[in-house]
């Protein structure tokens, strides 16, 4: 029976040639997105899983509040882990870490740039990064110890084996030998690091950890066994208030796994993250399937006709019902199986791309769960795409389609004109979203941000840089093509370094209020062209500027100043500061948040940045020159730099990348749908063929047919426009609510993509339309 079917099954393929193309190629569009998305959702949801303590390994983090918020961070103070180690039981390991940094390596005149950070000496108990020299309880224990991965150590040493015991030059400057080995970070590990060292040695080189007034590094626990996380969050809330009466600090448990996708915090409240992008394109690609699976059914019922007396005879013959369900749900999900075949081909080949574009490392495996996978796609798709032409064909009356009676119902033209409502439905909300995800983007990478970050590169400070800043930056104005330069204790991207130790005359002393702290130079705001309200900015002609301060718009409208050029503010307890300068609000973080205050304070002592402003046109030969020169005054260290600009855009990858798997998504939704419609009006112009016969035999022109049929399916467009607009309103919405600063929402977007719907659904209409229209009467009304 099952070759008897597959024979039938191939033998109609090659009767109706166009409808298997179409099927396929709309089945094909709709599965190619669909496993694209599963391997981009089957990635995310797999980020940071793989520690063998996964289930028992938390984040420490801390709800802040202050006058008229609460800021949730992962920011704790440095003797946290080791104190919540020793006293609560519950916790079996405690590790701190740093930031992570790029730091040069050294063997000798071999030196090599890699990413690292301190740790705790507990660190390799929690993490799974798969050491495989050394012991996890003693790699960290010594100050002087280092750990390196095995790539890093093949890159110092040309092997990675029987490296332990070899001493490494950190930064030129200190020795530290290497105790252990590790595997690397997997590419699901949201931590990418080529080494570690212990964050003993940061302390006694940052006194300021070992303050519980202070933030900066963070702290990870794993529970033991049974412990249960919300009891041990209570009992730890508390923690670091008890050793800081001033604190404003409430500690709590997250799992680690878990911050990835649900990060986000607002006003001490859950507020999602990266796990809304996997539920948004979970959809989409349900609705994609969906569509394509619409179209065969569409395209299955308007060649039904051709099929009706091949039925009748079957079943006039003893053919079941049930059997020709098997025959036609056959054909369904073997076209399903020819498009997954083609579909997997095609995504192997635009896999490279869309990684680039997702910035993912996805590999195409073919492992027990891939393909358990493809399975159940193949029969999902086959039985929906196929149930309801394999139901409406079988459930023709022998009878009626032997005499010629059979006629549609009613019930069945309203049921495939909704299906084609609903695709078009949602082609226009995804037309509607991507023109506007598109206009919000162009907003936030062109609205002025209170500076000037075109051509403004930056790079760390080391070596011999850091020993005389001054020297360094006066030798850098001379270098052709660089207009500026100044050092800056920030990078001008993101929540840094901020306080809340500031008082003033007239502030409520119960209030915490957070300013972000920016150590700089002079010319540091001459140099990112900062417009200065009031006062003036740093300068060398008024002696010492150190106990001056100069305040954004925002920090004078807090402080309640009217004047602020003279007033005075005490920070840290004791420090008095004169206010001599107000400049323009900017924005240091994305246009997610709301300007924050912020002050500039001269202290270059204390920075390790370099914002430099080069030459607009001649940035190659600016940058070459800086190379050599920075290799003559600094050797032994590489000149990375950055572009500001394209490092402040990186804070909207996650937006950049919807935008344009948006687009790509809308493009293959449209596609598919206008094979729907096509399908329709192929089913429709079939149907009323020896209508459209007798029409042109009265002397309707073929302008008047194609104006018939096209109206029909206009009027659908327009009811899915109607009811799509008001849907799409409110989710575009919904995302533009995340942006402190957005675009608004003005009539002639959503006008806009209903015309561009229409066009497109008149292009999918009218090669039918125009068909039905040019076909000879004679051979329309040959049967009668």
């Amino acid at each position: 029976m099952f070759k008897h079917n597959l024979l039938l099954t191939l033998r109609s393929f090659k009767r109706f040639k166009s409808s298997f193309l179409i099927n396929l190629i709309g089945l094909t569009a709709g599965l190619v997105c669909t496993l694209l998305i599963y391997l981009w959702v089957i990635d995310e949801l797999q980020m940071d899983q793989f520690h063998a303590k996964n289930e028992r390994l938390f984040r420490v983090m801390e709800h802040q509040q202050y006058a008229d918020h609460v800021m949730t961070t992962w920011s704790t103070p440095g003797l946290l882990a080791e104190t919540l180690k020793e006293e609560i039981p519950e916790i079996e390991h405690a590790a701190t870490t740093t930031w992570i940094t790029s730091n040069t390596l050294s063997i000798g005149e071999h030196s090599v740039k890699a990413d690292g950070f301190y740790v705790g000496p507990e660190f390799f108990n929690l993490f799974s990064y798969g050491l495989k020299h050394g012991d996890a309880d003693q790699v960290l224990m010594d100050k002087k110890n280092i750990v390196i991965s095995e790539s890093l150590a093949e890159q110092l040493f040309e092997t990675a084996e029987n490296v332990v015991g070899r001493v490494v030059e950190f930064e030129h400057e200190e020795e530290f030998v290497v105790s252990g080995v590790y595997e690397g970070t997997p590419r699901h590990s949201s931590y990418q690091f080529d080494f570690v060292l212990s964050f003993e040695k940061f302390k006694d080189d940052n006194n300021w950890v070992t303050q519980w007034g202070n933030n900066g590094p963070s702290t990870f626990v794993t529970l033991v066994e049974g412990a249960n996380a919300e009891d041990v969050s209570q009992k730890i809330a508390g923690f670091v208030k008890e050793r800081n009466e001033s604190s404003n600090v409430t500690l709590f448990l997250h799992q680690y796994s878990d911050l990835y996708l649900n990060g986000r915090y607002k006003n001490a409240q859950p507020d999602g993250g990266r796990i809304e992008y996997v539920r948004l394109f979970s959809l989409v690609a349900v609705f994609i399937l969906v569509i394509a699976c619409i179209n065969f059914m569409n395209l299955s019922t308007a060649r039904a006709s051709r099929r009706m007396k091949e039925v009748g005879i079957k079943k006039a013959v003893g053919a079941k019902k049930g059997g020709l369900v098997m025959q036609y749900l056959s054909e369904s999900i073997l076209i399903t199986f020819f498009s997954l075949a083609l579909s997997i081909f095609l995504i192997w080949l635009l896999l490279p791309q869309f990684n680039e574009i997702t910035g993912k490392q996805i590999v195409l495996e073919f492992d027990a769960k891939l393909l358990a996978s493809l399975f159940a796609v193949l029969f999902f798709t086959g039985v929906l795409a196929g149930s309801y032409p394999a139901l409406y064909l079988s459930g023709f009356n022998t009878v009626r389609i032997l005499k010629g009676e059979l006629k549609g119902s009613l019930g069945e033209l309203w049921a495939r004109k909704g299906l084609v409502v609903f695709q078009f439905t949602l082609s226009v909300i995804l037309i509607v979203s991507v023109i506007v995800i598109y206009k919000q983007i162009q907003f936030v990478q062109n609205k002025s941000l209170g500076y000037n970050n075109d051509n403004i590169i930056y790079f760390g400070i080391e070596g011999k840089v850091a020993d005389n800043k001054e020297t360094f930056i006066s030798e850098l104005k001379k270098v052709p093509g660089v207009v500026n330069a100044s050092p800056i204790g920030h990078s001008m991207i993101g929540r840094q370094n901020n306080t809340s130790g500031l008082d003033w005359e007239g502030k409520n002393p119960d209030d915490l209020i957070l300013f972000e702290n920016m150590r700089v130079g002079y010319d540091f705001i001459e140099t990112m062209q900062m417009e200065m309200l009031e006062g003036r900015s740093f300068s060398k002609d008024f002696g010492a500027d150190s106990t001056k301060i100069i305040f954004n718009e925002k920090a004078i409208e807090i402080m309640g100043f009217e004047n602020p050029i003279g007033q005075t503010i005490k920070l840290w307890g004791d420090n008095t500061m004169e206010i001599i300068g107000v400049v323009k609000d900017f924005h240091y973080q994305s246009l997610h948040s709301e300007v924050e205050p912020a002050f500039f304070m001269l202290n270059p002592e204390n920075t390790w940045n370099i914002m430099a402003r080069i030459e607009s046109g001649k940035e190659s030969e600016t940058l070459e020159a800086i190379n050599d020169f920075y290799a003559a005054y600094n050797p032994g260290f590489t000149f990375d730099y950055q572009f500001l600009d394209e490092r402040f855009q990186r804070q909207y990858a996650a937006e950049q990348r919807v935008a344009t798997l948006s687009q790509y998504f809308a493009v293959l939704a449209i596609l598919i749908s206008c094979l729907g419609l096509f399908g329709l009006a192929a089913f429709t112009a079939e149907r009323r063929i020896k209508e459209i016969g007798i029409r042109k035999a009265l002397g309707s022109s073929a302008t008047n047919i194609i104006l018939l049929l096209s109206g029909d399916f206009t009027k659908l467009v327009l009811l899915a426009i109607a009811i799509a607009l008001p849907i799409s309103y409110y989710l575009i919405g919904m995302w533009l609510e995340r942006f402190a600063f957005r675009i608004e929402l003005s009539y002639w977007l959503f006008i806009l993509a209903a015309f561009v719907s229409i066009i497109i659904a008149w292009i999918a209409v009218g090669s039918q339309a125009v068909k039905a229209a040019n076909v000879n009467p004679a051979k329309c009304l040959r049967s009668e």
